[in-house]
């Protein structure tokens, strides 16, 4: 790669100078390993934030519009302010991937309560914080579990209910979750899925779940995450005129189903192969699974929905 000069945080750097990871802090770019927030931030204090991921594959965002849409409607809903308009958040966001250089990355952004003056508990009074970092790609699954299908544990742990925190909200309040991957390990699983107040399966940490049932594709609706992995997933399934639906699924609906996959930003299509020790189907990847995960990894290859960076 061509060497290339750029001025941030009071330094020259050189394109890919922060191959560990880069984030933009207080107005600069500073390596990952020095990024720091202020403790009395809201957002730390109070999980008061809102935040997006979105990764780069082959020197591509994927569906980086559809991430911001998302993060923007958050920042609305949880009555935030960004700073910084979207163009300038794409072109932080390039900034950063200049300064790691990296092909596949896993990328956040992050608005927050901030902090508000001495004296008072009002958050109309704060004033709201954006930060953003880069780091190389992360995987929701090593790569022993991709291979071989994730060993999900129906966790009877309830999903925080709407009425009390949107789930379409992307939030880090993940004491259920946490609660649930703790048990799940303890069961010898790899993953847990939470469940709603009407018992119905919701989601797991950090991805959405389908189930399969005579060529029918299924995913849950309402205490769960409008993933975008997820609707990349509706879109692909359309496109090969495989009927999916967004519906009520039970636990025994999904022990019970011929296939079973989840979807995240962190690894695309995953299938599952065990719930609760018992096989799903005959105990590995499905055909729709397996044709579903090779059209995704596809369609990056060719570019789709992606927006290229400048590494200049």
């Amino acid at each position: 790669m061509a060497v290339t000069a750029m001025r941030e945080a009071g330094r020259d750097l050189e394109i890919g100078a922060f191959p560990e990871g880069a984030a933009f802090i207080d107005g600069e770019v500073v390596p990952i390993a020095e990024a720091k927030i202020p403790i009395l931030d809201w957002g730390f204090l109070r999980s008061d934030c809102t935040y997006d991921v979105v990764h780069v594959w082959g020197g591509r965002f994927f569906r980086l519009d559809h991430h911001l849409d998302r993060f923007e409607r958050s920042a609305a809903g949880l009555r935030l302010v960004n700073p910084y308009a979207r163009e300038e958040v794409v072109a932080i966001l390039m900034r950063l991937m200049r300064a790691t250089g990296l092909r596949e990355a896993y990328v956040e952004v992050i608005l927050t309560r901030g902090l508000p003056p001495r004296g008072t508990r009002d958050p109309r009074a704060c004033q709201n914080r954006f930060y953003a970092f880069v780091i190389p790609f992360v995987w929701i699954a090593s790569e022993e579990i991709r291979a071989r299908g994730v060993h999900l544990h129906i966790s009877p742990v309830l999903r925080i209910p709407p009425r009390s925190v949107d789930p379409a909200i992307k939030n880090f309040h993940w004491g259920d979750l946490t609660r649930g991957l703790f048990e799940a390990y303890e069961l010898g699983c790899d993953m847990p899925v939470l469940l709603d107040q009407d018992g119905n399966v919701a989601e797991g940490p950090g991805f959405n779940v389908f189930a399969v049932e005579e060529g029918r594709v299924t995913t849950p609706e309402g205490a769960c995450l409008l993933g975008i992995t997820r609707q990349t997933a509706l879109d692909l399934l359309s496109e090969q005129n495989v009927q999916a639906v967004i519906g009520t699924v039970s636990p025994d609906t999904l022990r019970g189903a011929e296939e079973v996959f989840i979807t995240s930003t962190a690894g695309g299509i995953l299938p599952v192969t065990k719930i609760d020790h018992e096989p799903v189907g005959d105990g590995e990847p499905g055909p729709v699974t397996t044709r579903l995960k090779n059209l995704y990894w596809q369609r990056h290859d060719e570019g789709w929905q992606g927006t290229a960076i400048d590494y200049g």
